[in-house]
């Protein structure tokens, strides 16, 4: 019979050894790269959030934050999200993030901010379509080259997500309806090939090409005032950035 998964907090040493363990699995990082267990384990005694997927009794999916402050705001990071490779492609990303903001809904938290590739096309659509977050802050090879095969020796370039968990945006998301309309000012392009190019050697030139060009554009983009509000999705696997004005009052 096949177990039902299960979402819940992590709470013992051991889960939090299992998503170490995890991590380790997913990203294949060296041991300098690493997020070590104690992190983990302060995680979760600070007021930040360590929250599991299992399968039976067999850890499969993790998501890991921790509490911030910006300007006298309070906010969760979530710092990491993990997902066995057999278990992706089934929404258990998305059920870690909702728990995660359930879980923060109920402690008085209003945002969530995480940081993701705006090369890694399939991801940077879950968290602006699907989970209905925004993105206006651009971070310049945040973690510094990293030992990942995932990144492929770039620079760990990152948009920063901010989800307003309140906002009518990320309910009409969260709901399966489509957020408000708005008016599409730019948008950036990233070609479906990126993943191939930062596989190879011969061809990672062509991925730092294609990032510092992003790259560029969306922090002048930002300077401007702008945000990202939407991706569309091309049938050969690209993707389009869009976007526009965002008004702080649609945070709450």
């Amino acid at each position: 019979m096949i177990s039902p998964l299960t979402t819940r907090k992590c709470e013992t040493l051991s889960e939090m050894q299992a998503c170490f363990a995890l991590q380790r699995e997913v990203w294949n990082f060296s041991d300098a790269d690493l997020v070590p267990v104690r992190l983990f384990v302060v995680a979760n005694k600070i007021g930040g959030q360590v929250v599991g997927a299992f399968d039976g009794e067999e850890l499969v999916g993790f998501a890991m934050a921790i509490p911030g402050n910006r300007h006298g705001h309070s906010y969760l990071h979530s710092q990491m999200l993990a997902v066995r490779q057999q278990y992706r492609n089934g929404g258990l990303g998305r059920r870690l993030k909702l728990y995660q903001r359930d879980d923060a809904l109920a402690r008085g938290f209003d945002l969530m901010e995480w940081t993701f590739d705006p090369l890694e096309i399939k991801n940077a659509y879950l968290n602006i379509e699907k989970l209905g977050a925004i993105a206006r802050r651009y971070n310049v090879n945040q973690y510094g080259i990293t030992t990942s095969p995932l990144q492929g020796g770039l620079p760990t370039d990152r948009l920063v997500a901010e989800w307003w968990m309140k906002s009518r945006r990320v309910e009409c998301n969260l709901g399966g309806e489509h957020h408000e309309k708005f008016e599409c000012r730019q948008h950036i392009d990233v070609s479906a090939e990126i993943s191939t190019w930062k596989g190879s050697a011969g061809t990672r030139p062509q991925a730092l090409a294609a990032q510092e060009r992003n790259r560029e554009q969306f922090t002048k983009a930002f300077a401007a005032g702008l945000s990202v509000l939407g991706i569309r999705r091309e049938e050969n696997g690209s993707a389009q950035f869009l976007l526009g004005a965002w008004d702080e009052t649609w945070q709450y």
